[in-house]
């Protein structure tokens, strides 16, 4: 059974920092590109931060410079380190799986599997 579960969320006061994880189960996570998307209340689901299997990575202009998308295919596990938080970084965020090995674009189309989301709550 395919699972991602994500952690690390909770609320931090603006320009803190916080490191989400995503632990992938039942399938090989090097064979897929790996994402982070969020989705704050009345609003799409929005890519974050997209990683290759071999670890190169585009982000979200919005992003750009705070957030660094990292993984570690030895522990099936996908990181999201936020730095510089801002108010406008609150969201549920989710971690996605796409079946190719190069950068997955940050469309949701493009990603089989999701995870249940983790809440990032960033205060001023």
């Amino acid at each position: 059974q395919v699972q991602l579960v994500e952690s690390g969320g909770g609320s931090v006061q603006a320009g803190g920092s916080l490191r989400l994880s995503c632990a992938a189960s039942g399938f090989t996570t090097s064979s897929y590109a790996m994402a982070w998307f969020r989705q704050a209340p009345g609003k799409e689901r929005e890519g974050v931060a997209t990683a290759s299997t071999i670890g190169r990575t585009s982000y979200a202009e919005s992003v750009k410079g705070r957030f660094a998308i990292s993984r570690d295919n030895a522990k099936n596990t996908l990181y999201l380190q936020m730095n510089s938080l801002k108010v406008e970084d609150t969201a549920s965020y989710y971690c996605a799986a796409a079946s190719m090995g190069g950068i997955a674009p940050l469309r949701t189309y493009y990603y089989t599997y999701w995870g249940q989301g983790t809440q990032v709550t960033v205060s001023s």
